[in-house]
């Protein structure tokens, strides 16, 4: 497994990654103390569920592209893995992120409802890969994973964006994210609008803010620190 120093953000032109078989120890060890801890978890919120998620277990980068192998787990040893403080385990949280830019440069950062894991953070519309975006030959798929996260919760089409070329990937200690840059026609605000019309219309958006960030100067708390590392780098702060 690689490393790469923290908060840093590298330009890669793609992504190699596929899925493997190795059992994640981890998972394996503490199993008791997992099992123990979701099920408080989804006592105080039952939308929780326990399904299969990727984990990033080795990964290089060269030549203009990050190559890697995946690892499958249950999502309760994944949010353990996060509650207990990330302790070295022998994988990365890598996942695609949509940074989508307006028309007049801003960028636009989904606020996390209240049902989810990380409800009231801001951060760009992105999921932890899972067996849905694994290709025929054994591929994860990061373009079909932003583009899906994005639908999703936002409502946008990625094929309807001007996506510029590469991956801009962030790198905060454990926490790897690939993030693709996405520019609308649309100024800001009536993007809002627009996704606003979108969770009008769903039952249980993930999202129950649109933020909008043009500068440093709007940086929040509630950020994600890996989009407060991608948003300083491309605001040339």
């Amino acid at each position: 497994m690689s490393t790469t120093p923290a908060s840093t953000v590298l330009h890669v032109d793609r992504l190699e990654f596929n899925v493997d078989a190795t059992v994640w120890e981890f998972a394996t060890e503490r199993r008791t103390e997992i099992d123990a801890l979701f099920a408080q978890m989804r006592q105080a919120k039952p939308a929780l569920f326990n399904g299969q998620v990727l984990l990033l277990h080795r990964y290089s980068v060269s030549g203009g592209v990050m190559r890697g192998a995946f690892l499958k787990a249950d999502y309760a040893s994944f949010v353990a893995w996060q509650r207990w403080g990330r302790p070295e385990a022998g994988i990365h949280d890598c996942f695609g992120a949509a940074a989508v830019q307006s028309a007049d440069g801003a960028f636009l950062l989904g606020v996390m409802g209240g049902h989810t894991f990380n409800a009231g953070q801001i951060y760009f519309p992105c999921g932890t890969p899972d067996p849905s975006d694994i290709t025929a030959d054994s591929r994860v798929d990061f373009e079909f994973s932003v583009r899906r996260e994005l639908q999703e919760e936002t409502g946008l089409d990625a094929t309807l964006l001007d996506a510029e070329p590469g991956w801009n990937v962030v790198f905060d200690s454990e926490l790897i994210a690939a993030v693709r840059i996405l520019r609308s026609p649309l100024p800001a605000e009536a993007l809002r609008a627009r996704i606003f019309e979108t969770l009008k219309h769903q039952a249980q958006p993930e999202l129950r803010g649109i933020y909008i960030a043009r500068s440093v100067a709007d940086f929040d708390p509630a950020m994600r620190n890996f989009v407060k590392t991608f948003l300083a780098h491309r605001f040339g702060a």
